[in-house]
């Protein structure tokens, strides 16, 4: 017969495996770090806060919070920085202009670095059309880098470009 002194380790073993088993596929999403959509993906990396402010500000933060699927191809700040201040400038006074910038990059799509297999052009939300391409391992978007590539999120991919790409005049 087993004492409570020697029950209590087996059972506290069994009860360690048990939460391994049953717990350890929840907390391994959560250290995988799936973000829930493309604006936490965003609010995580630190390179991209202007991006972050002006999509809130363009008030395209509830889009690319729902289901999507989308694709967000962010500058980073120091894209945003090598634009004129002035341009900078306008945008800001200019909601629907920024909106209509910061619409052209984004994909009313999910698109995996993989999935770009050489030179095509794809719709943006901007309802203008972006040049992909691909080199090895590196993909371009318009006059841009893909310096980061596939940041998975619940409801598309982000992807870190190294400027701000100039959509065509409406």
């Amino acid at each position: 017969m087993f004492t409570s002194a020697r029950l209590t380790p087996f059972a506290a073993a069994l009860g360690l495996a048990a939460l391994i088993a049953l717990g350890g596929c929840a907390s391994t999403a959560g250290v995988s770090g799936t973000p829930a959509n493309v604006v936490v993906a965003a609010t995580q990396h630190t390179d991209l806060a202007t991006f972050n402010k002006l999509v809130a500000q363009a008030g395209l933060s509830a889009a690319l919070e729902g289901p999507g699927p989308v694709t967000v191809f962010a500058p980073t700040d120091e894209a945003f920085k090598a634009l004129p201040a002035a341009t900078l400038d306008k945008l800001a006074k200019d909601p629907e202009a920024l909106k209509y910038v910061l619409s052209y990059h984004v994909l009313p799509a999910k698109l995996m670095a993989a999935d770009v297999t050489g030179p095509t052009s794809v719709a943006t939300l901007a309802a203008a059309k972006v040049a992909l391409s691909k080199a090895g391992d590196f993909v371009t978007i318009d006059d841009g880098l893909v310096i980061q590539a596939d940041i998975a999120t619940g409801n598309g991919v982000l992807h870190v470009i190294d400027r701000v790409l100039t959509p065509p005049k409406k």
